[in-house]
């Protein structure tokens, strides 16, 4: 009796066997990534490096700014406690004018005589003066300019600054001209103010400070025109003085 031969029960897979428990062979992708070494990212240490040290010379700089601060503030306590220092003060005691005209041409012709007390109420300090500039104005038009020499100002001392004023041949805008005249003839009389600038620095013994701008206001004067040759004194009763101190940082002064 001959053997039956029934067909498989599985399909047929064009020539190639077929897989062993029913696995499917691997994919390209796989077999790639059988050889290629994972991407690891490497630590950036050179970056990190740069960027601590930047942050410690941050550090280091502003701790640095700090303590110069501090000791700034604790010299200058130490030195206001000890010396007590007071700006110096001045006071007009006399202004007479000699003549202010105004030519037909438009230029201005002026002499004032001028005199300033200087006060010094400190007890300690001295005050070392560069030439004073000294300029007077009426209604903000300038009518004469001059100086003060070099000074020292002692201790609790009072120094009288004189000074001519004068403006030879200054050339006007109508404007301007216009102003004067109707000061001129004012029966309230012409106002004035007067300006002083200069460089001081205090002197405590040995020691010696930077120099320090100073500018000096004075107003609340007022000038009769003479109309002859004999000189006219101004009103300086209700004159008050204002002193700034003037501190320039690089391109800015305060």
């Amino acid at each position: 009796m001959t053997d039956r031969v029934f067909p498989s029960s599985k399909p047929a897979t064009n020539g190639t066997a077929p897989a062993a428990n029913g696995t499917f062979p691997a994919t390209k992708s796989q077999l790639y990534g059988t050889t290629r070494p994972a991407y690891r990212p490497q630590p950036h240490h050179r970056r990190r490096h740069s960027r601590s040290c930047w942050c410690s010379c941050c550090l280091w700089f502003t701790l640095t700014i700090i303590l110069l601060l501090l000791l700034v503030a604790i010299t200058g306590a130490i030195f206001y406690v000890v010396y007590r220092p007071h700006r110096p003060s001045f006071s007009v005691t006399s202004l007479k004018l000699s003549y202010l005209n105004v030519t037909s041409s438009s230029t201005l012709n002026s002499k004032l005589d001028l005199n300033i007390n200087a006060k010094n109420p400190n007890k300690k300090l001295v005050f070392i003066y560069n030439p004073v500039t000294i300029s007077i104005l009426s209604n903000d038009i300038n009518i004469g300019d001059g100086t003060v020499p070099s000074f020292v100002h002692g201790k609790k001392n009072t120094t009288l600054l004189k000074a001519t004023i004068t403006s030879s041949g200054r050339e006007l805008d109508s404007e301007s001209v216009a102003t004067l005249k109707t000061g001129m003839k004012s029966n309230k009389g012409l106002p004035l103010k007067i300006k002083l600038e200069t460089k001081v620095k205090a002197k405590m013994g040995g020691i010696k400070t930077p120099k320090i701008g100073i500018r000096v206001s004075c107003d609340g004067i007022k000038a009769t025109v003479p109309s002859g040759k004999t000189a006219v004194t101004a009103s300086t009763s209700n004159a008050k003085c204002k002193v700034d101190i003037r501190i320039k940082v690089w391109k800015w002064t305060f």
